[in-house]
């Protein structure tokens, strides 16, 4: 299964909505951002079920940057959508979306908006929301691809 991940206040914050993982003050130099603690684990046993893992954010970060910050924390990822890709094909498709996963052929799409949770319903496609409160949200991350996956 194609999995997508957002980026802001998912799996880096935007203030301290979370708790991080530990990040060297050399790291903080050359610009790697936090990143939510227990991401790469949820990464790691996701990629081992056999799932492949991406990023599907709204930011224009370029792609470079944040394979950067991925690998710092041993994170590696089978593809990145940034806003400059995404603004470009929902464009071409005609689709009036923030986001639609099905034009990259993600399966889920992993986010903290309830606006892309609305998204998904308008527009068919499998969205998981999480809270950047949410302390249990990796339990809530399996458990809603195991439901999501057994619905196919």
């Amino acid at each position: 299964m194609n999995i997508s991940f957002d980026l802001d206040s998912t799996l880096i914050p935007n203030g301290k909505e979370f708790e991080t993982e530990k990040r060297s003050g050399i790291a903080k130099f050359f610009g790697i951002e936090e990143m939510r603690k227990g991401t790469a684990e949820l990464i790691t046993e996701l990629k081992k079920e056999g799932n492949k893992i991406h990023v599907y954010t709204t930011s224009f970060r370029t792609k470079r940057i944040i394979r950067r910050t991925l690998k710092y924390y041993g994170i590696t990822v089978d593809r990145i959508v940034n806003q400059t890709e995404n603004q470009r094909e929902l464009k071409m498709r005609n689709i009036n979306s923030s986001k639609y996963p099905p034009a990259f052929d993600f399966d889920i799409h992993i986010d903290d908006s309830n606006g892309v949770g609305i998204e998904a319903e308008r527009h068919n496609f499998r969205a998981i929301i999480i809270e950047p409160s949410d302390k249990n949200w990796i339990e809530k991350i399996k458990k809603d691809i195991k439901t999501l996956h057994n619905n196919v």
